[in-house]
């Protein structure tokens, strides 16, 4: 199986395996992040979407959800939704 070097798991991850996002900047993720990573962005995704009542067809919207794309998962950034708190398992 062909493994990448993922930018938060490290070496040896599998990989996306399709092109997760239209143009280069899909190409630099299905590179670079690994499924895993990728799971974990679009869980924040649905999060992000949700909590701010964003609407992808929306291109305004579409825009700051890659901003925060490109943040999470190049410049690790924590991203979550302002005021966000997770819930307690108690």
């Amino acid at each position: 199986m062909t493994t990448i070097n993922c930018l938060k798991y490290g070496a040896d991850q599998e990989p996306i395996p399709y092109t997760p996002y239209p143009g280069e900047l899909g190409q630099r993720i299905q590179q670079q992040v690994s499924l895993k990573f990728w799971q974990e962005w679009l869980a924040l995704q649905t999060m992000i979407i949700n909590e701010n009542h964003f609407s992808p067809i929306d291109p305004d919207h579409r825009s700051i959800i890659e901003e925060k794309m490109v943040a999470f998962l190049f410049d690790n950034q924590d991203v979550r939704p302002q005021g966000y708190a997770p819930e307690d398992d108690d």
